[in-house]
């Protein structure tokens, strides 16, 4: 039985082109790989400039220069990096203003500091005004998500954004789920620190970057080497990283023809819910991830809608997004004023194909009238 994978904005498949380059670092005509790329012997400078041509593809597809990119183990990493160097800049100011429906990864170092977490309404979008009226002058930093990871709601981060440079204020943007799926311009954003994660784009697990923008110094979280100009210590995973910067060259150019057809997949089941008795879309109806449907389910459990199509070979997902096994109430559900342990999360990607979805749409129905029809007796 084949297989549907639709849990992309979880983790991408790794991409033929990412596999590919790590397969030819390890594998090189003569010589082996692997050296560490702080050395100046033949091998090590060898290591180097693979890392830097990486540094070089990812600044290209997030318009960011090559400096102004760290490399980190992934989005977790890169946020945390972001949050504890802008507590630790200024020990004066510990304040943090977020959204409600930030990633826990946010949420967690948040509390950290001195938090003032932000109201949105009920499709999950924050008012740039009420988040701008939260700072204070102890701000240290404000964190605005791009694209939400569960019902994918895009906040207005150009203007979150601008408003803070006027304010004076450092401001983090999480796109983990917007790059590979949005167009990004790091210095046309104006940002002071974006994260993004290798693993939901396509590249491989353990792979990331937090973009800084030129200028700023943060005190680093890892400490111990001078690796990635003294921001992050630990020897940076060369090819792991050949992978990212291949995934990154690809989508340079790959990106507006992948956004249009994970637009029209998406609609799929966008299309199919708004004609299904006890389905509701969650999230703001345009302001949205392109790869990224959330539907809200009436009468059921999510974990035996989940183990029903998995038992048909269909992977999704639902709950918080980065909860353990046991399905929690998700609190941007919750953040949102909607019913939070019942909810169904499909994302589309650079594998899915119109027969993936085809499967989905005819096994999703079959399986909730199997549990009502079971719920009714």
């Amino acid at each position: 039985m084949p297989r549907t994978y639709l849990d992309h904005a979880s983790t991408s498949p790794v991409r033929p082109a990412a596999l590919e380059a790590m397969v030819g670092w390890f594998r090189p005509e003569g010589e082996p790989a692997g050296a560490d790329p702080g050395r100046i012997h033949a091998e090590g400078m060898a290591s180097r400039v693979a890392l830097e041509q990486a540094r070089e593809q990812v600044a290209a597809f997030l318009g960011a220069r090559p400096r102004e990119v760290v490399f980190t183990s992934g989005a977790t990493e890169a946020i945390a990096m972001a949050s504890y160097g802008a507590l630790e800049r200024d020990r004066t100011g510990r304040h943090v203003v977020l959204a409600a429906v930030e990633h826990s990864a946010v949420r967690r170092w948040a509390e950290r500091g001195d938090p003032t977490v932000v109201g949105v309404d009920r499709t999950g979008r924050v008012d740039p005004d009420e988040l701008l009226d939260a700072v204070r002058d102890d701000t240290a930093l404000v964190h605005v998500q791009w694209g939400n990871h569960e019902v994918g709601t895009c906040q207005p981060v150009e203007e979150v954004v601008r408003r803070c440079r006027e304010r004076g204020v450092l401001v983090h943007v999480d796109a983990a789920q917007a790059a590979g799926r949005l167009p990004i311009s790091f210095g046309e954003l104006g940002a002071d620190l974006l994260s993004v994660s290798g693993h939901k784009l396509g590249a491989p697990p353990g792979t990331g970057a937090l973009l800084v923008r030129r200028g700023l110094r943060l005190p680093p979280l890892l400490v111990g080497g001078d690796q990635e100009r003294a921001r992050r210590a630990g020897m940076e995973n060369v090819p792991a990283l050949i992978g990212l910067g291949a995934a990154a060259k690809e989508l340079a150019t790959s990106l507006p023809a992948e956004r249009a057809r994970c637009e029209r997949l998406a609609g799929r089941i966008v299309d199919w819910a708004a004609g299904a008795e006890g389905v509701q879309l969650l999230g703001h109806p345009t302001e949205r991830l392109p790869h990224l449907v959330c539907l809200g389910l009436e009468g059921v459990e999510p974990q035996p809608v989940l183990l029903g199509l998995d038992r048909v070979g269909v992977a999704v997902h639902s709950g918080s997004s980065c909860s353990s096994e046991a399905l929690e109430p998700s609190p941007v559900l919750e953040a949102m004023g909607v019913d939070a342990e019942r909810s169904l999360r499909i994302s589309v990607g650079w594998s899915t194909t119109d027969a993936d979805l085809d499967r989905l749409l005819t096994a999703l129905p079959q399986v909730l009238e199997d549990l009502r029809s079971l719920g009714r007796r």
